[in-house]
């Protein structure tokens, strides 16, 4: 007498179950102890980690393609633990019933007798449903505590780059710092806020060059569309926020890598757009390329190399604008780098300057220390006026009966709900600097200094931010002459007032503050506050 043979399909839920605990091999086992009792060969297994609402599977297709070629043959029984690891879904359960039968299996399992009369479609009905019961309802239970949890301030989804999940006996999951990738992103995103990234690309060019962020795609770049999902993400900010769950934006439990304040300032240049050009052909071989202008045409010099006759090659900025008198005329990469070099060095400004400069600095430091409680009043009242707002607005909902109104009154609830959470997180944080006077005076002195320094590093990067930094506006060129006259950002304009002795520094006292914000105003960027000092 022949042997039947047989074949053994298993199913998990999902991945994770193939790796935590033993359910495959377990059904494999039970499976195998039921062939051998019958007396069938298993000749083999099929094992899927899908979910059961799936008819679609990698593992039931290999198997149907297996049973179909056998069909005439040879044709297989298929053991199957039990109805709840074929499908828990009546409509998939029969899908691929008829599937499996069409291609010759035979289905049986040791949990239930298949059978081909009503008592025994009933009772197979009955299995199906009840296991679609269960699916859907672990389904609905898991959403429900994943919803209450982010209700609570947890992020239950995956966690973003720069962050991992830390287990806690008292709050289970929670999100954590990831170094060196936190860094790197507070880097980032600071970067987009604070201009030192013009646009988005620049963003992305500074993750590309850290070896420790990890890459999206096999030539080493950064997706784009990562940039974007960082820069929108409230979780670097310590707050969450799920929309398609009607769970707007609130304070997490979690530890965030930048204020809340910088988020949003990030959203709103993410609304106006880039500030400047960003060009995908920058390198470190044309470092002024796209910052420095023709003087004939005011369009920008472009870089090139140029072949000479014995092969050597030789560096060139040139306009390439039709119609310039200076078109195609090319002006060696040296000769414009050796000018540029030195209209930097000839920014420095002297000793006595910037010890004057230190002086005044420390008056406004130590004024602004003065009245943190004063500006800690304010924003108290600016919460309270926040709240009587709200109120209002509340009431004007339950009166208004038009749609689109409603949806308007809503909006600006939530926009006033986001300004009273930055104000609580300025009281929470306290209103006082964050650094000493040294640490915050200390580094833009040393850029004051001698901007030249950091430009003849070589870095690329920290070229562009030198440019950014000290120039208002792309630098005009001319042939003949070299540079014109250049517009410098507003701290050394002020520099070479005073030191032409044109003006004389303000006592700090006779200054209205800056901004209601500690952290975002004038002593939190001394570099910017020689403007402020300025006499009248």
């Amino acid at each position: 007498m022949t042997t039947k043979k047989a074949i053994v399909y298993c199913r998990v839920s999902n991945v994770k179950q193939t790796t935590r605990g033993d359910g495959l091999n377990s059904q494999e086992t039970r499976c195998r102890d039921y062939a051998r009792f019958k007396g069938y060969e298993v000749v083999l297994v099929f094992k899927d980690d899908v979910s059961g609402s799936l008819v679609a599977r990698p593992g039931m297709d290999a198997m149907l393609a297996f049973l179909r070629k056998h069909r005439k043959t040879d044709p297989h029984v298929v053991i199957i633990d039990d109805v709840s690891r074929l499908a828990r879904g009546i409509q998939a359960h029969w899908q691929l019933r008829a599937k499996i039968a069409n291609a010759g299996g035979i289905l049986e399992s040791p949990s239930i007798e298949f059978g081909d009369d009503a008592d025994s479609e009933m009772h197979e009905n009955m299995i199906a449903v009840f296991a679609q019961h269960h699916r859907r309802k672990n389904a609905e239970q898991t959403l429900n505590r994943m919803r209450s949890r982010i209700l609570n301030g947890y992020w239950t989804f995956w966690a973003p780059r720069g962050f991992t999940f830390q287990a806690s006996r008292s709050e289970g999951k929670v999100l954590v710092r990831d170094e060196p990738l936190a860094s790197i992103v507070q880097e980032a995103l600071e970067g987009f806020a604070s201009g030192r990234f013009a646009a988005q690309v620049e963003v992305k060019r500074f993750l590309e060059a850290h070896p420790a962020f990890p890459k999206d795609l096999p030539n080493g770049e950064v997706r784009q569309q990562r940039v974007v999902d960082m820069l929108k993400q409230p979780l670097y900010a310590g707050y969450l926020e799920v929309p398609s769950w009607n769970i707007p934006l609130r304070k997490a439990r979690h530890e965030g890598l930048i204020s809340l304040e910088t988020f949003q300032r990030i959203q709103r240049l993410l609304q106006e757009g880039a500030r400047t050009p960003a060009r995908a052909d920058l390198s470190a071989d044309f470092p002024l390329r796209g910052h420095i202008t023709c003087a004939d045409c005011g369009n920008p010099l472009t870089g090139c190399w140029s072949k000479g006759k014995q092969g050597t090659k030789y560096a060139y900025y040139l306009c390439y604008s039709k119609g310039c008198p200076s078109y195609r005329k090319s002006i060696p990469r040296n000769r414009i780098e050796r000018a540029f070099e030195a209209l930097l060095k000839a920014l420095q400004p002297s000793d006595a300057l910037v010890s004057l400069a230190r002086a005044v600095f420390e008056d406004l430091w130590n004024a602004r220390l003065a009245s943190t409680a004063d500006i800690a009043h304010g924003l108290k009242a600016d919460l309270a006026a926040i709240e009587k707002q709200t109120t209002q607005l509340l009431d004007r909902i339950v009166e208004a009966s038009t749609p689109s109104v409603i949806a308007a009154y809503e909006k600006r609830i939530a926009k006033l709900e986001e300004d009273k959470l930055v104000i609580e997180e300025k009281l929470r944080d306290g209103i006082g600097p964050r650094y000493t006077f040294a640490e915050s005076f200390e580094p833009a002195v040393d850029f004051l200094l001698n901007p030249w320094k950091i430009w003849d590093s070589g870095i690329l990067d920290h070229r562009r931010t030198v440019l950014k930094l000290v120039f208002a506006d792309r630098l005009p060129f001319c042939r003949t002459r070299g540079f014109r006259t250049s517009k410098t950002t507003l701290p050394f304009n002020v520099l070479a007032a005073i030191s032409a002795g044109k003006d004389e520094m303000a006592h700090p006292t006779g200054f209205e503050p800056v901004t209601s914000a500690f952290g975002a105003g004038l002593v939190a960027h001394p570099i910017c506050a020689i403007g402020y000092a300025k006499a009248r």
